[in-house]
């Protein structure tokens, strides 16, 4: 699973931006769906934008994410997970600025090319993955 959180640079006085990226990655690793070895999680800021009326508060926070083909019931029942993880952090924020949230998760085409020697480096750090 790749997740990007794309965000609002305005979103940046009201959380920490790491915390949220490390929120996402746990979640996406605890919904019990995805190996730990092919989850990457990151985020872009966006400086460029415009929400709803032009409102200088109004932020947004997107997360896309894209994985391997699954069964429909996975890939809803990892978003659900997800996206509740994702609520729960930002309760804060909603009570602080108007906010735009919006998650999805795509599937790959089962015909990508992908390699990586991560799983090595996590059996020689003895983490499961």
């Amino acid at each position: 699973m790749h997740q990007v959180v794309e965000y609002s640079a305005n979103v940046e006085a009201h959380l920490d931006i790491q915390e949220l990226v490390n929120v996402l990655h746990q979640a996406a690793s605890d919904c019990g769906v995805f190996p730990l070895a092919g989850i990457r999680t990151r985020a872009e800021r966006r400086d460029c934008y415009r929400i709803a009326d032009g409102h200088p508060d109004n932020a947004f926070i997107n997360v896309y994410a894209r994985i391997g083909p699954r069964p429909a019931g996975e890939r809803k029942q990892a978003q659900d997970f997800i996206f509740d993880r994702l609520q729960a952090f930002l309760a804060p924020v909603y009570e602080a600025i108007p906010l735009a949230v919006s998650m999805e998760i795509t599937e790959l085409p089962e015909d990508r090319e992908k390699t990586g020697n991560i799983r090595k480096y996590l059996a020689q750090r003895g983490v499961q993955g």
